[in-house]
């Protein structure tokens, strides 16, 4: 029996997500325990970590395997500058960053785009399929435990342009 590509992903990086699941960061947050510091830094990273995941794709968006997965209703650069400007206010271009850990994974992006970029594939798959899966649910916990608004700090968690996460997951 052949199994589809997001099949084959999920089971090949899910020793991966249950490590990640259980970092202190990641088992507090899902405790509703989110301080707004740590969290706004981790916003702050995925900002430059998915400006690089999108400016890869576009590079490759013609390949003939990465072009079928070139899908801009997932992007999140604009989503997470609306973030950023919440958190660390207009000059957040200049004041903020990315970590070490960061900067190291924004080159492994970028070598294996020079190098091997259907691999983007999976950090894309890993990215954006956890974003539409969970992202709600984590949304909803940042919301309560750091007392935001609507729209506030959180722009992130929402795909304007896909109306079904689960149909779209599913093409």
């Amino acid at each position: 029996m052949s199994q589809g590509l997001a099949t084959l992903l999920r089971v090949g990086t899910q020793k991966s997500h249950s490590a990640a699941e259980s970092t202190d960061f990641i088992k507090c947050f899902l405790k509703g325990v989110v301080d707004k510091t740590s969290y706004s830094r981790l916003v702050g990273n995925l900002y430059f970590v998915y400006k690089a995941i999108e400016a890869e794709f576009e590079i490759h968006k013609n390949d003939p395997v990465l072009g079928k997965l070139y899908y801009r209703e997932l992007w999140r650069e604009k989503s997470l500058e609306l973030d950023m400007l919440f958190y660390f206010g207009t000059n957040w271009r200049e004041e903020f960053k990315p970590t070490p850990a960061c900067e190291k994974y924004l080159a492994r992006i970028r070598e294996i785009s020079a190098n091997d970029p259907v691999l983007l594939v999976a950090h894309a798959y890993t990215r954006y399929m956890g974003d539409l899966s969970g992202g709600q649910i984590l949304k909803k916990i940042a919301k309560e435990a750091m007392g935001l608004q609507d729209g506030d700090g959180t722009a992130f968690y929402e795909f304007d342009d896909i109306r079904n996460a689960g149909e779209f997951k599913k093409q």
